[in-house]
């Protein structure tokens, strides 16, 4: 039994027993409610999923054979009900729930297949269904939990099919399809142990291989990561070791961290389209969960991970500090939160499997546990004063897990830092922090210090335990209460909330085994107290109250508003007081609250009488209740009265023309004492009764007051009077029943998972009503609720006012007596009986049960709940005639309604508003699993007893909410009581009402009971549709309409029930003539929020099986819609754009129907045929999606395998079902003509255009918001095109819209050549046109063309289409360029999912394109034809070349590496680029034959004729670059020319070389920029000497692309064996005889060391040291401080004893250098570059520590002080340095400044101090 239900009250908990077996008999009625033999009757098993639902939340007891059953007939159910996304969200979403939920008592076998072939039914393929795309993302979601879910399930041997099922997506790095299939081994991979053979060394490599195949791309590295992190966690066996350097170096490199002042983010990271990103959510940041997973799960005892991890924290630690955060400090808040947690749950799984589990040799040891924490340490020290919440929040609950698992090392930190934080008064932020840190560890520091740690006394100054520590923030916290400073004093209440959940009892007594031996509690009480009032006193309300009904019973402060800490934190510490303690603090504030008026703090008061009150009913009621209700008792009958409160005397009958009112003070106290009194009783429960007579009194004489106000409060009072008499609710709860085992004076906390109940004063106690309570109640009801109704009555029938406003004031108080009397009660006053439909009415004795709760006694009777609906009809039918204008009475009046209607509601509101303030549940309150202070270990989180019973508190406000809701929906015979009809009817027209709050308030009050009784939804949209038709209705009436039709109750209906649906299109189609603004959006909204909703229909709707008659009825719909989609009916533009779009849902819902005759779609899709031509430009859009979606068949297609004999043929004569209809259309003179002409108005082209317009059709200054949302065809899931990811820039930005040409292509594959003969005339015209947006339509329609693939295309091609081709190659037109280029990128795309099967004319397009250029043509043109080749070769697949495709690739690449110096800039760009593209693909070609030669693939020895290639680029290279900076030097000294020719270099030779080179940083830049590096990097590696070597020359063309190509480089990560090559290449760089090579190899290698920080070896990081400490002594200035910046930089994460030794080494050298100094005879001996090179080694020692203070480091600074004297430039380096020192150092000052001698600061004083002018 769940402890919640365990706690629940006494009457309540019994009933629970009977949950089972309602369970069981709904799993009988669901597996009834399916009929196998009708798929539609999937739609009636629905209305059981919520009820399945119901039991899991309650968490009943179910029994596993229950369980079993109907998860095994849910996922039958979901994998039938395809094209039912609705069902399948549905279902798939509780089977989630059961699966996560039993997943370890069930035993199931899953198979994987049926959920992929869903996935890629419902979401990957290119004729997707109408669902709306809400529908879809939601239907997608399910899918993928329910996989995730039922992974663990898979049989054995399911991981090796689905490696090999997603394996061939992968091979083509390159393609859109190997995002797709790394997504998918992400999500279908399982980890179980059937499946753990599959998982062995070999396949972890290559897993690796395939991670580094895309550099740089989030998307791709989250998919990755996560994988690994599974298998790592998963199966311990696996050795890891050697794959740790590649797996760390990944992780450091996926933080987007800014290195040595370069971006922060990725400078070209690979484009992951947008519905594969949408689809595998991943919002794209760093996968830090994932990483620290596999951190957590490879730390083992010898293991070499944990000072890898170590090392990966010195890098990143950095980042954690206040003055470095950025876009990153999330991802490392999220990375610090992860490690901490899954640390926490390892520990835990191996602490209690410790004893059983054979695998124990690998569980962490004390000493693995130290390093760990001691790493984290680190982070935490950097983040906890971050200026990101979230991160010091992070930071805090951190501390408080790693506390209970290393106090020693945690808790000596926290209480310097807390010490710190109250030593320095600047930075108040630190002392929330402080605080908040301290209440989150309260639990380990009792602990530890009752147990006998010794504490290290030196860090903490002068205490010597942890118990003064605490003594310390108790008495500190008192100074934390301030009325100015919200988040201090929150953290305070949060703080004393904490200590004292701990402490068993606070009290004066000194015993041994107290916790505060000489801790005197009555003064701090006493002074407690007085800070509290004080505080209180100083408060200013947040918010001005808002008069009316609304007013809450109190507009709180922050106390209130930011959380629970001030309540609970009164709660706990009054319960806990000791009786004497009690009795001294509840004389001073009884004192206090009747002494006092505070208007600003109503609420604040109330709640400090109600923890009085709650803690000791007896006492408080005598002290405190008493005098306040004498006190207001005396305060109104002193007041004038008007009569409506139900005295005895009959009503003042007389005119009221003397109104008398209350004076304003009097009235403001005796509002405030009333609310404060409303809240104080709360839980007063028997004790109240003493007071009966002075509450009823209390009660009539507010009811009578003439101030609105009174009324209001005594509307509270009534309320939390009934309320305490007769609900349930814990007594007791914050006393202490449990002693900790190990010390007496600490609470035991309880862990929810594992608990006994046989202890009985764990459980709470509940205040169950007794007979006089019950009896009070009732009479307080007679009293207020029926003669108050009695009253309502006699208003409306005899109109017993004769002024207006006395009638209002009397309707106004009556009606607020009836809505606090509901209020009150609740759900304690029974429900309607509901009607069947045979009119009998069940005999109560077998009543329906699912589950247990109720709120309360019963108190009252069904028949008063009728009588109240009765009178409030007639109450609002009077009011609509007589006050239709008086919004109060309205709101009252709903309210009212709302409570008689809807059964449990408010109880539903209370449980879900307090469910958001567990969310702030605060660390200061759990325990966690993990106890090694006192080794204690639990199942699940120990919690104090207060806090569960709380919990328990609210499940069952949720249960009696629930207990009786679904109780008749299931059952259909079941009709709501006549009064609840009656109750609707009403609030109908009331949504209606020309105030919107009253509209506002009726709709949701109706929306509720139409949920709860879904048979009335049909009437209301009938009448609501036909609101929307009648055009004398004045405006609201339609906004009311639309508001209450727009909600997903209402449009979930519409899927099934014809009637309705029919009504509400016609109703939203003829509402035309709504002339208002307002009512237009409405309605556009609806319409829309019905699109995005739309769940497809139900075939009910299409006619039932076998009736003629029914059939009609669906195919007359759409004729009358139909004929409302023609232009020339004359309705507005966006009526058309509704028409044709229901039109278009209809169609595709009903495409699959049998009973719909095939007429009709061929009708609709002729109709949207003729609409590409319409003059409106939306209705053209909408046509585009349409046909998209209609043209599906192509039967002229000719299929793989028979293109292949060079001879298609069509198999037998299958005609399209729509060609008949189309062909009569496209055939009619200039169809296509004018068609062409209306698409290219689409395009529009200018400077708008700047984004990439791809998929979203014209531009958006075309369309207002409500149109787009109508014409974009939701999701255009289809694979979207290119399905090769885009970079380059060359292409320009292309209108090229994918979608236009593939309805091209699609017609013609429905079709057939004779569309092609009909579009070509048109087709030749429009490529010759000048206007840009025409050539646009002609590059789409051609591209469709090209790739259809359709028989006899290929004739066509040689007739005529190779003759167009050619002249768009050598037109000499620029601007188009890029369209034409997506034209031939989209003719050569591949076919089929991976882009494998080549398209029919892709052979005949390259031949064309490769057909040498004359001589004659323009730069433009050959740049152009470059541009077009690259795009082919981007399509091309090159793991699949054909022996065409690679003899393609060899002529071309012959053809550009002769043509490298060209003399046009953008033709050489365009070389570079194209270079790049067809160099990878060869290369990845030769990768793939290596494994495994491809039959029908090219042999390898074509690869080897260009294989020299890569040598020659490297070795021209190199060449060249002496030459050019032979050049600039000689440029630079203005050498004339005739020398240079001797030199045999002539200008012309240094102008072609210079050419060259930036052909080669094209290609570099581009090979980068693409993803494609990972196959060039030995190239791009050799590359580096060119790139760095050329950043500064007389030709700014060529260094600006060298700088380009260099800051793409500092961010690629380079893995073995090319590492080798770059290390020496590096080197040589630093020795170059360049100084501004040097100094760029300086920059360079700051970034490459951070890259590379796991996997270079240490030879290679020595030479690297080497190399960087010889620049410090280098002859130019810049180059010096340069080196010592990068030394800095590489201490803080180099290795320790490289470190070491160099520090050592710098301190001697500059020790040395000093004494010689001193010995004046030799100072000219030394040159000035080493002494200043031994000033920077000191300068880089002292600022690799920005922080903290190692004990080395007073000694360097003080050293490095002592070279102030120096001459410039020594000197400033020196002051730059010991100023930088102070800087990072100054927050902490006050505690370092004690690590230095008396001398040592003097020094450092002389330094600072800045010398004087007149010195």
């Amino acid at each position: 039994m769940h402890l919640y239900n365990a706690f629940l009250p006494p009457p309540v908990a019994e009933e629970t027993k009977r949950e089972k077996e309602a369970f069981a008999g709904v799993v009988k009625s669901v597996e009834e409610s399916y009929n196998p033999d009708d798929p539609e009757s999937v739609y009636s098993t629905l209305k059981w999923v919520s009820v399945i639902d119901l039991f899991l939340k309650a968490k009943s007891d179910l029994s596993i054979e229950d369980v079993s059953t109907i998860v095994k007939f849910g996922l039958e159910l979901f994998q039938i009900s395809e094209h039912k996304l609705y069902a399948q969200v549905r279902w798939g979403n509780i089977l989630v729930k059961l699966l996560n939920k039993y997943r370890k008592k069930l035993s199931l076998k899953v198979q994987w297949r049926p959920l992929y072939d869903i996935l890629i039914r419902t979401h990957f393929t290119r004729n997707t269904g109408p669902e709306g795309w809400r529908l879809r993302q939601r239907h997608f979601e399910t899918v993928t939990s329910l996989v995730r879910s039922c992974r663990r399930f898979f049989p054995p041997g399911s991981a090796s099919e689905i490696w090999s099922e997603f394996r061939s997506l992968l091979e083509n790095p390159w393609h859109n399809a190997s995002f797709e299939g790394a997504g998918c081994v992400r999500l279908f991979l399982p980890t179980n142990l059937e499946n753990q053979d599959f998982f062995q060394y070999e396949w972890i490599k290559i897993c690796l291989d395939h991670w580094g195949s895309i550099p740089n791309c989030q998307f791709w590295n989250s998919q990755w990561a996560s994988v690994t992190a599974r298998v790592i966690k998963s199966y311990k066996f696996i050795d890891w070791e050697s794959f740790l350097p590649d797996l760390f170096n990944i992780y450091l490199n996926m933080f987007e961290v800014p290195v040595a002042s370069g971006g922060g983010s990725y400078p070209f990271s690979v484009g992951v389209p947008r519905n594969t990103r949408f689809l595998f959510a991943n919002r794209s940041v760093t996968p830090s969960k994932a990483i620290a997973k596999s951190i957590v799960h490879l730390l083992k005892p010898g293991g070499s991970a944990q000072s890898h991890f170590a090392k990966l924290a010195n890098l990143l630690e950095q980042y954690y500090h206040p003055s470095n955060g950025g876009r990153w400090t999330y991802s490392l808040e999220r990375f610090l939160f992860h490690l901490v947690n899954i640390f926490k749950k390892r520990l835990q799984y191996e602490q209690l499997n410790k004893d059983v589990s054979e695998q124990s040799g690998l569980f962490l040891s004390q000493s693995d546990r130290v390093s760990f924490v001691n790493t984290i340490l680190k982070l935490i020290d950097r983040g906890q004063y971050s200026k990101n919440d979230q991160l010091s929040e992070t930071v805090a609950t951190a501390t408080s897990i790693l506390s209970y698992v290393e106090p020693s090392l945690v808790l000596p930190f926290l209480a310097s830092r807390f010490h710190m934080a109250l030593e320095t008064m600047t930075a108040t932020h630190q002392l929330k922090t402080a605080v908040t840190s301290i209440a989150f560890v309260g639990r380990s520091l009792f602990f530890t210090s009752l147990s006998t740690l010794p504490m290290d006394s030196t860090i903490v100054s002068g205490s010597d335990s942890y118990a003064d520590l605490l003594m310390i923030s108790l008495t500190n916290s008192l100074l934390g209460m301030d009325a100015n400073d919200p988040p201090k004093t929150v953290a305070t209440m949060q703080l004393l909330g904490s200590l004292f959940s701990n402490m068993s009892v606070v009290d004066d007594d000194i015993n041994e085994g107290s916790l505060f031996p000489s801790f005197r509690f009555s003064e701090w009480l006493d002074e407690f107290l007085c800070r509290l009032f004080s505080l209180l006193q100083h408060l200013e309300p947040s918010s001005v109250l808002n008069e009316g009904t609304y007013s809450p019973s109190t507009s709180g402060t922050f106390l209130v508003e930011d959380g629970p800490y001030y309540f609970c934190m009164l709660e706990i510490l009054l319960g806990r007081l000791s009786d004497s303690l009690y009795k001294q603090a509840l004389k001073k504030i009884s004192k206090f609250v009747t002494k006092n008026i505070l208007r600003g703090a109503i609420a604040e008061v109330g709640l400090l009488c109600c923890a009085c009150v709650h803690s000791n009913p007896e006492d408080a009621v005598v002290q405190l209740i008493k005098p306040i209700l004498e006190s207001v008792t005396s305060s109104l009958k002193a007041t004038p009265t008007t009569g409506f409160g139900n005295r005895a005397t009959s009503y003042v009958s007389s005119s009221r023309k003397e109104k008398s009112t209350l004076s304003p003070a009097l009235e403001t106290a005796i509002e405030y004492q009333l609310k404060v009194l409303s809240v104080a009783i709360s839980y007063g429960g028997p004790a109240l009764l003493r007071c009966r007579e002075q509450f009823k009194e209390v009660l009539v004489s507010a009811f009578d007051s003439t101030s609105w106000k009174v009324n209001g409060a005594g509307d509270h009072i009534l309320r939390s009077l009934l309320g305490s008499l007769a609900h349930y609710y814990p007594i007791d709860q914050y006393k202490c029943t449990m002693h900790h085992s190990f010390a007496a004076s600490l609470e035991e906390w309880i862990d929810t998972k594992d608990f006994s109940l046989d202890k009985p004063e764990m459980g709470p106690k509940w205040h169950v009503p007794t007979e006089d309570e019950i009896n009070f109640a009732n009479e307080l009801l007679s009293l207020h609720f029926e003669s108050a109704l009695d009253d309502l009555l006699t208003i409306c029938q005899s109109r017993i006012h004769s002024d207006p406003g006395d009638e209002k004031d009397h309707l106004k108080v009556t009606l607020l007596r009836v809505d606090s009397s509901l209020q009150g009660v609740l759900s304690c006053l029974p429900d309607f009986r509901p009607s069947s439909e045979n009119g009998m009415v069940k005999e109560a004795g077998s009543s329906p049960f699912l589950i247990a709760g109720a709120t309360g006694s019963c108190v009252g009777s069904s028949e008063l709940r009728q009588k109240a609906a009765d009178i409030i009809h007639e109450t609002c039918k009077y009011l609509l005639k007589e006050k239709s204008d008086d919004s109060i009475l309205f709101l009252l009046l709903i309210r009212i309604m709302d409570t008689l209607g809807n059964y449990g509601s408010s109880e539903y509101e209370e449980w879900s508003n307090h469910r958001q303030a567990w969310k702030l549940e605060s660390t200061a309150i759990v325990e966690p699993p993990i106890n090694f202070i006192v080794s204690s270990h639990s199942k699940g989180k120990r919690r104090p007893r207060w806090a569960l019973i709380d919990k328990a508190y609210m499940h069952n406000t949720w249960r009696s909410s629930q207990s009786s809701y679904h109780l008749f929906r299931t059952s259909g015979n079941m009709l709501p009581s006549d009064h609840v009809i009656l109750l609707m009817d009403d609030l109908l027209n009331l949504s209606l009402h020309s105030y919107e709050t009253v509209r506002r308030l009726a709709a949701k009050s109706i929306l509720k009971m139409m949920k709860r009784w879904p048979s009335t939804i049909s009437k209301c949209v009938l009448t609501l549709a036909e609101n929307l038709r009648n055009s004398s209705l004045p405006e609201n009436a339609v906004l009311g309409s639309c508001a209450v039709l727009s909600s997903q109750t209402v449009l979930k209906r519409l899927t099934t029930d014809r009637k309705a649906l029919s009504s509400f299109l016609l109703g939203i189609l003829h509402s035309s003539h709504n002339e208002s603004q307002k009512a237009q959006k409405a309605i556009t909204e609806l319409f829309v929020k019905y699109n995005i909703y739309f769940a497809g229909l139900s075939r009910s709707i299409f006619g039932g099986q076998g009736n003629h008659a029914d059939n009609t009825i669906f195919t007359d719909l759409v004729a009358e819609i139909g004929s409302m989609s023609f232009e020339s009916t004359n309705l507005h533009w966006r009526y058309n754009l509704m028409a044709n779009r229901i039109l278009l849902l209809l169609a595709v819902a009903s495409r699959n129907d049998p009973t719909v005759p095939t007429k009709v779609i061929s009708e609709i899709a002729g109709h949207f045929l003729k609409n590409l031509k319409s003059q409106l430009p939306q209705t053209r859009i909408l046509a585009i999606s349409a046909l998209n979606t209609l043209l599906k068949e192509s039967p002229y297609k000719l299929s793989a395998d028979n293109s292949t004999n060079g001879h298609g043929y069509l198999q037998g004569d299958n005609k399209s079902s729509l060609e008949e209809a189309l062909s009569g259309i496209f055939q009619e003179e200039g169809f296509f003509s004018e068609t062409l002409n209306s698409l290219s108005n689409v395009h529009i082209i200018g400077g708008l255009d700047t984004a990439s317009s791809k998929g979203h059709y014209g531009n958006s200054s075309m369309q207002s918001f409500a149109d787009k949302s109508i014409t974009r065809f939701y999701f255009d899931f289809s694979a979207s095109w290119p399905r090769t990811p885009s970079w380059i820039s060359l292409f320009g930005n292309d209108t090229f819209y994918s979608n236009f040409a593939r309805i091209f292509k699609r017609l013609i594959q429905e079709c057939g050549i004779p569309v092609l003969l009909a579009l070509r005339t048109s087709l030749q015209e429009f490529v010759d046109a000048k206007e840009r947006s025409k050539q646009c339509v002609a590059a789409e329609a051609l591209a469709g063309v090209l790739h259809s693939d359709v028989l006899g295309v290929s004739e066509e091609w040689d007739s005529w289409i190779v003759v167009q081709l050619q002249n768009i190659v050598h037109a000499p037109s620029v601007e188009s360029i890029p369209e034409w280029t997506a034209s031939i990128r989209y003719a050569v795309t591949g076919k089929g999912k991976s882009g494998i099967r080549a398209p029919l004319l892709r052979e005949k397009i390259i031949d064309c394109l490769m057909k040498p250029l004359p001589q004659t043509v323009t730069t433009s043109v050959v740049s152009k034809r470059y541009t077009f080749l690259s795009a082919v070769l981007i399509e091309v697949s090159p793991p699949r070349m054909s022996e065409i495709e690679l003899s393609f690739h060899s002529d071309l690449l012959k053809e550009l590496l002769s043509n490298m110096n060209h003399s046009s800039a953008q033709v050489r760009e365009a070389i570079g680029v194209t270079l790049s593209v067809l160099c990878s693909n060869l290369r990845l070609y030769a990768s793939c034959c290596n494994g495994q030669l491809h039959e029908g693939g090219a042999s390898t020895a074509d690869i080897d004729d260009v294989g020299c290639w890569d040598q020659y680029l490297v070795k021209r290279a190199s060449e060249l670059v002496t030459k050019i900076q032979n050049v600039s030097v000689s440029e630079t000294l203005e050498i004339p020319a005739e020398e240079i020719s001797e030199n045999g270099v002539s200008s012309d030779h240094s102008k072609d070389d210079i050419r060259w080179m930036e052909t080669l940083y094209h290609f570099i830049i581009s090979s980068l920029k693409s993803g494609r590096s990972s196959t060039l990097l030995d190239v791009i590696v050799e590359l580096l000497y060119p790139v760095i070597s050329l950043q500064e020359t007389s030709n700014k063309d060529l260094s600006n692309l060298a700088k380009a190509a260099f800051e793409l480089l500092k961010w690629r990560v380079t893995g073995e064996p090319h590492l080798r090559k770059a290390v020496p290449i590096i080197v040589s760089l630093a020795n170059d005889p360049n100084w501004r090579t040097r100094s760029a190899t300086l920059t360079f290698l700051r970034s490459f060391m951070y890259r590379h920080a796991f996997i270079l070896s240490t030879t290679d990081k020595q030479q690297i040291w080497q190399a960087v400490e010889k620049l410090l002594t280098d002859n130019q200035l810049e180059v010096r401080e340069h080196a010592a910046a990068v030394l800095a930089g590489l201490m803080k994460s180099g290795d320790e004893d490289l470190v070491e030794d160099f520090r050592r080494r710098a301190y001697e050298q500059a020790n040395d250098v000093l004494k010689k100094r001193k010995n004046r005879s030799k100072v000219s001996a030394l040159p000035i570059a080493s002494v200043h090179g031994s000033i920077l080694a000191l300068a880089a020692c002292v600022l690799s520590v920005p922080y903290d203070m190692p004990s080395w480091l007073p000694e360097h600074v003080t050293l490095l002080a002592l070279f102030v004297s120096e001459r410039s430039p020594l000197k400033s380096t020196v002051t730059k340095a010991v100023a930088e020192f102070r800087r990072t150092h100054a927050d902490t000052w006050n505690v370092q400044k004690d690590s230095f001698t008396e001398e040592q600061l003097e020094v450092l004083a002389d330094t600072s101090s800045s010398s004087s002018y007149f010195a």
